[in-house]
This record gives structure tokens, C-alpha cells and sequence, in this order.
């Protein structure tokens, strides 16, 4: 039987609140890639993952704590055992960014890292070749995809000035230009008002020292401080010469 006939399994898994292209949209790639790349071969998996995943597993395996688009674990099979060719994992919340970067679709960024990974589970390895790799992947996008290929070199990084805009549902996203001078402004609107609606505290008065002796009663109201009592005088006798 030929080699190129070969069943060739494919095991999808998601571990990410996004959704990612599956097999109809991207069966045929890795049938495609197999039959070039790895003809002996029959089996191969991808998993999505979030941000936080790729974190942990680029820490875990790369000792690198930051988030990535795509990994490669290449499968060491033993003689006799299932040809595995090994396990892709792809960030889509990365993807999706990218792809909004270089303004085409998610699906159309994640073909391009599915290749990118393949590659990597053939043996090839961008980082210690002379560009060769990378010549074959735009080569295989070209006439796998009819498409031209995209970058991967372009920085994953924030741009210089972009702000983190929290929305209403809690999700937070990157805004740059101006979306970005605007939540600014607004931000410190908003500590402006803060600072001037906030109140001194008022001292405390301390209170009056009495001297030694019994304390004064004091009057119990205005009227009763200021009352006083007049008195009539008695007429005097009369003193004229007369004698009754």
C-alpha cells in the first residue's frame, strides 16, 4: 500500500473560550502538509488555548513567562508504536490579534500557524537554520493556500502609546491612537474631580479649661440670664411742721 494513502488522523481539542477553525475548514491543510512534509505519518493534534495556557506552557517547557502564537511538541515514537507526528498548540486570542493586525480573518492566521507549527514537528527549526525554514513556509503558503503569505515577525508587543480599556462585560482590550488619547483624558478627568470634590477634615476644638473651684451653673436660657428684679420704694413721710 502506498504510503501516501495512509489514514491519517487528526485530534482536535479547545481549551479556549474562542472558537477556532476546525476540521472542514482545515482538514485538507494537514492532509496536504502530511502528504509533503511527512508522508509516514498518521496521526497529529491540535489544541487551542488562551493566553493564560500558553503562558504556562512557553514557562513550563521554554522557561519563558509570556504568551506565544504557537508551539510544537514533536512526538519521539518508539518502533512499533502509532507514527504520531505530535502536538500543535495555538493561542487564539494571539491569533485573532495578529490577524486583526495584518486585516484578514482568524482562520486565515491560524492556516499560517498551523504550517508554521508543522514545520517544527518535521524538524525544522527557524532559530538555528539560515532562513531556510522560513523560505519553505511562504513557499507552501503560496501553493497550499493561493494566498500570499503572512508575516511572522511583526512585533506581538503593545504599540507606544496604547492604553487597556476595561468594557462593560469585564473583558479588557488594547486601544491605541484616538481611542487611547481619549480614555486618557477621561482618566484624568476623573481625578481631577475626585480631588476637588474630597473635604479637608475639620480641626477639633479643644475644649475649655475650668479653673480650680466649684463650676458656675449656667442659665438655662437667654431670658432667665437677663431677667432682673425691680423693686418699688415705699414713699417717705411727709415732713411738714404740723403736728396732729
Amino acid at each position: 500500500m502506498d504510503k501516501t494513502t495512509l489514514p491519517f488522523l487528526i485530534d482536535w481539542s479547545s481549551r479556549s473560550k474562542m472558537r477556532g477553525p476546525g476540521d472542514h475548514s482545515l482538514g485538507a491543510l494537514f492532509h496536504q502538509l502530511r502528504d509533503r512534509l511527512a508522508p509516514q505519518a498518521q496521526g497529529v493534534s491540535l489544541t487551542y488555548v488562551d493566553d493564560v495556557g500558553m503562558r504556562k506552557l512557553n514557562r513550563l517547557h521554554r522557561e519563558k513567562n509570556t504568551t506565544t502564537d504557537v508551539l510544537s511538541f514533536p512526538s519521539a515514537t518508539e518502533k512499533g508504536a502509532f507514527p504520531h507526528l505530535g502536538d500543535i498548540v495555538i493561542s487564539l486570542p494571539m491569533a485573532d490579534k495578529m490577524a486583526r493586525k495584518f486585516g484578514v480573518s482568524r482562520r486565515r492566521e491560524v492556516e499560517t500557524l498551523v504550517i508554521h507549527g508543522f514545520l517544527h514537528l518535521c524538524g525544522f527549526d527557524h532559530e538555528k537554520d539560515h532562513g531556510e525554514m522560513m523560505a519553505l513556509q511562504e513557499q507552501l503558503e503560496r501553493e497550499l493556500l493561493q494566498e500570499e503569505p503572512l508575516s511572522m515577525t511583526l512585533k506581538r508587543g503593545r504599540k507606544p502609546g496604547s492604553k487597556v480599556k476595561k468594557l462593560k462585560n469585564g473583558t479588557r482590550v488594547v486601544v491605541t491612537g484616538r481611542a487611547a488619547a481619549a480614555l486618557v483624558r477621561r482618566e484624568r478627568a476623573k481625578k481631577e474631580q475626585k480631588a476637588k470634590t474630597r473635604k479637608a477634615p475639620k480641626p477639633r476644638e479643644a475644649p475649655a479649661k475650668r479653673g480650680p473651684g466649684r463650676p458656675r451653673k449656667e442659665a438655662t436660657t437667654a431670658a432667665a440670664a437677663t431677667r432682673r428684679v425691680v423693686r418699688r420704694k415705699r414713699a417717705a413721710p411727709s415732713r411738714s411742721g404740723v403736728i396732729a
